[in-house]
């Protein structure tokens, strides 16, 4: 028989009984559409982690105290709680050219909460940052609406602030509103300068429900005056993070006197190690998925072997009346590869038409990314696994004796 007619017998196989062949392929569709949304979900989940480090800057070190320098604990008081605390000379220190030169800013951090009121209307803000100007471009943090505060405004401690966009929301019913008023926090009144941009949730906290204050203000008005919460350390390149860190760590050292036995009381974190670590953890979960996914194409596979030994059993006595009439082992091969083989690609192509339209929804609350390579994977896997499946009915298609099928009942 030539391809054609194999090709045109086969279809008629399928065609024999239409709910058998199209419930087969539905298990094949459900696991190529499994694949390719699974590993969508996967990369989207990973992209939008991934935007949203970068858009903290990939160059940027976070200095804190951890439990170091002879087992000195955050909080902790007496002479090692003060020797090793964060102090706005250290970050003085840090901001110079000549002891840091790949330090490119460096904005000092203390922070408080307190419950912010707007005449009758109030809002507790979880998160008043006390900093300098610094800080707003380092981590990427814009006025949507509105100014920064100045140097002048940190020098003078004049009590004005920034709000993010919840608060603002909050507090004065539209962001547009709060610019120019007077919002008192605590007991303490304060000039709204203006609105931070908008930013993405990366958490169960609203990273939108937070206020900016000069620190020189939060230190006199509601912190006090103790040890920094952290520094915030902006390198010059990213190609000279690990440098500026090693920089920082030297500095600290020095001016606070740690001894080399013991351990650094400072912990330093640098956002390009936490990027390359959320890709990798990115890559090995959307792996697992890819691999969850291929169990159910799998399943879609034995569904193929299963019909297709059916519709061999069935058509026993057909096979043997061609074998009878001179056909060839290879064209009773042919077509029972060719059906199952269509089988497999018809199934995966209505996976690939259903994944490409639910990846274009929200799943989980990730916006899927299609990877190009999964959809021809999963597709070739599919036609794959039809001459796979198919193979092991097809052979025993092919190996009845025509005087044992013809006797078949």
């Amino acid at each position: 028989m030539s391809p054609r007619d194999l090709f045109g017998a086969a279809l008629r196989g399928l065609g024999a009984n239409k709910m058998r062949s199209l419930l087969t392929m539905l298990g094949v569709a459900i696991g190529v559409g499994a694949v390719i949304v699974l590993v969508a979900v996967g990369n989207g989940s990973g992209k939008a982690v991934q935007d949203r480090l970068e858009a903290m800057g990939t160059n940027l070190l976070t200095v804190s105290t951890s439990g170091g320098g002879g087992g000195f604990q955050r909080g902790q008081a007496g002479p090692a709680a003060q020797q090793y605390s964060l102090t706005l000379d250290d970050a003085a220190a840090l901001a110079d050219d000549r002891l840091a030169p790949d330090v490119a800013a460096v904005a000092p951090v203390m922070t408080s909460s307190g419950t912010a009121t707007n005449g009758d209307v109030s809002y507790t803000i979880n998160q008043v940052i006390g900093t300098t100007p610094e800080y707003l471009p380092a981590t990427n943090t814009p006025v949507g609406t509105g100014a920064s505060f100045t140097k002048q405004d940190v020098d003078s401690s004049r009590r004005v602030i920034l709000l993010g966009q919840t608060a603002a929301t909050e507090l004065f019913g539209r962001v547009t509103a709060a610019v120019g008023q007077t919002v008192k926090v605590g007991a303490v009144d304060f000039s709204v300068l203006g609105v931070l941009a908008s930013k993405d949730s990366t958490g169960f906290n609203d990273p939108n429900a937070t206020a900016i204050v000069p620190i020189s203000t939060l230190r006199a008005t509601q912190a006090g005056y103790g040890p920094l919460n952290q520094i915030v350390v902006q390198a010059a390149d990213k190609d000279k993070v690990d440098t500026a860190q090693a920089e920082v760590t030297q500095l600290l050292t020095a001016r606070h006197q740690v001894p080399a036995t013991t351990t650094s009381p400072y912990r330093i974190t640098n956002s390009a190690q936490i990027l390359q670590t959320s890709q990798d953890t990115a890559a090995t979960f959307t792996a697992l998925l890819a691999t969850v996914a291929a169990i159910s194409l799998i399943v879609g596979g034995i569904g193929v072997t299963n019909i297709m030994l059916v519709t061999v059993t069935e058509r026993t006595r057909e096979i043997g009346i061609r074998k009878a009439l001179g056909a060839r082992r290879r064209a009773i091969l042919g077509q029972f590869l060719i059906e199952a083989t269509l089988l497999s690609l018809l199934g995966g192509t209505v996976g690939v038409i259903a994944a490409l339209v639910v990846s274009r929804f929200q799943l989980a609350g990730v916006q899927p990314v299609l990877v190009p390579s999964s959809i021809a994977l999963a597709f070739g896997v599919s036609a794959a696994v039809g001459l796979f499946f198919g193979s092991m009915p097809a052979h025993r298609a092919a190996g009845l004796r025509p005087i044992d099928a013809l006797r078949h009942e």
